[in-house]
């Protein structure tokens, strides 16, 4: 566990790798967003069509996770993710050569896969590494490095695609997975003992995982932060149609208004750095997810009604992913803070919750055909009602089962 007397150095460089493991996933999704036209007219296909790779993406990451949980549990955490960092770049290579949708979509598949590793690894590794009171806030800096992606990763791709090739965005992919690869070999400590007692078997297993859903903490911020975490990816998922075709933006265009809104979900994890000074994560979590329903309802009302142009999405949009941000770190701080043992099984869990919700949210959004923004917004709106009903309820639930609420 780290400790007070770690040198300032030896903490950012930790944070750093930490924050580069947890942002391999986002970054794969978002760089290669600018290219969907490009890669439906490649592919002999449709944009919708080519969000599928988006929506087995999203599935990939969620069944994985649930693989690593227990490997990293009875293997350590280095001897899985190295296995699942060198699936990616292997996949990242097949889609560099990849001639056809439907390979496209399996191999984004098995890409999900292996990235997972580096996600579940570094959420385990928080909390292997620093003290129960300090993960909220070091959730909240590795949400700093990953909300970069959004911010870097269009853009790139955008350019990339329009100067050179889509192809291409799958090189550079592969070349930060060896990268990513080599600083964990090289700089990353060990933080976990093998627990050899641990059993592989199905049966263990499925019983560890009940173990960890039964406990009231996890089942209460992990399924509301997951279904509130959705309408991310139901954004990810939409903004392609919605600025590109809808609003008629340009690749390199939507890349930078992709950039612009990330600020919101940056900014708001910083800012949830400065309020954990004065508030708990119960106190900053409801207020949050309030204001994700009403901007999310106000998304849904205005964009069947046509209130809003493109400015106006992106304020609205802006608005939603600044809850986001103060939500997801402080959701994923409270569901583990009950676990030490089978850390790595408790955050492969939640990660396969927030990721199949994820995927679920993204395939609603691509069943659509409708040109406009009412599919997103109203995924994103149905995803933020969910969330806080369930909040309310398992609180609830809890008091009544005798589990006195964090103060």
């Amino acid at each position: 566990m780290a400790s007070e007397s770690m040198s300032g150095s030896k903490y950012f460089s930790l944070i750093l790798i930490l924050g580069s493991l947890t942002a391999l996933g986002p970054f794969t999704i978002d760089m290669y967003l600018p290219g969907f036209p490009a890669i439906a007219k490649d592919l002999h296909t449709d944009v919708s069509t080519v969000a599928l790779t988006l929506s087995s993406y999203f599935i990939g990451i969620s069944a994985g996770q649930l693989l690593y949980g227990p490997l990293l549990d009875r293997f350590g955490r280095k001897p899985p993710l190295y296995a699942g960092l060198a699936l990616y770049i292997a996949t990242s290579i097949g889609c560099v050569f990849v001639n056809t949708i439907d390979g496209l979509i399996a191999l984004r598949f098995l890409q999900a896969v292996g990235s997972c590793a580096a996600t579940v690894a570094a959420m385990a590794m928080v909390r292997d590494l620093f003290p129960v009171n300090q993960t909220a806030k070091v959730f909240a800096l590795l949400m700093l490095v990953v909300g970069a992606s959004p911010m870097v990763a269009p853009t790139i791709g955008g350019y990339v695609t329009s100067a050179m090739h889509w192809h291409v965005v799958f090189i550079i992919l592969c070349g930060m997975g060896v990268a990513i690869l080599l600083s964990t070999i090289f700089w990353l400590p060990d933080s976990y003992k093998p627990d050899t007692s641990l059993s592989l078997k199905p049966k263990p297993i499925i019983l560890n995982f009940v173990a960890v859903v039964k406990e009231p903490l996890f089942y209460t911020y992990a399924f509301s932060g997951a279904v509130a975490f959705s309408a991310l990816f139901a954004y990810v998922s939409g903004s392609p149609k919605v600025f590109m075709n809808v609003f008629g933006l340009s690749d390199k265009a939507y890349g930078w208004v992709f950039a612009l809104l990330s600020v919101g979900f940056i900014g708001s994890n910083q800012l949830n750095s400065l309020l954990l000074r004065w508030f708990e994560s119960t106190q900053i979590v409801p207020v949050a997810l309030a204001g994700q329903v009403v901007a999310g309802l106000l998304f849904v009302i205005g964009s069947m009604n046509g209130w809003f142009g493109l400015y106006g999405t992106i304020i609205v949009l802006f608005v939603l992913l600044s809850c986001l941000g103060l939500i997801l770190p402080n959701m994923s701080a409270l569901a583990l803070r009950p676990f030490e043992r089978n850390a790595g099984s408790a955050s492969s869990l939640l990660g396969a919750l927030q990721m199949g919700m994820g995927a679920l949210a993204s395939v609603v959004v691509s069943l659509f055909e409708e040109m406009s923004a009412v599919p997103m917004a109203g995924t994103m709106a149905a995803a933020a009602v969910l969330a806080l009903l369930i909040l309310l309820i398992g609180r609830r639930s809890s008091v009544r089962a005798g589990s006195p609420p964090l103060s």
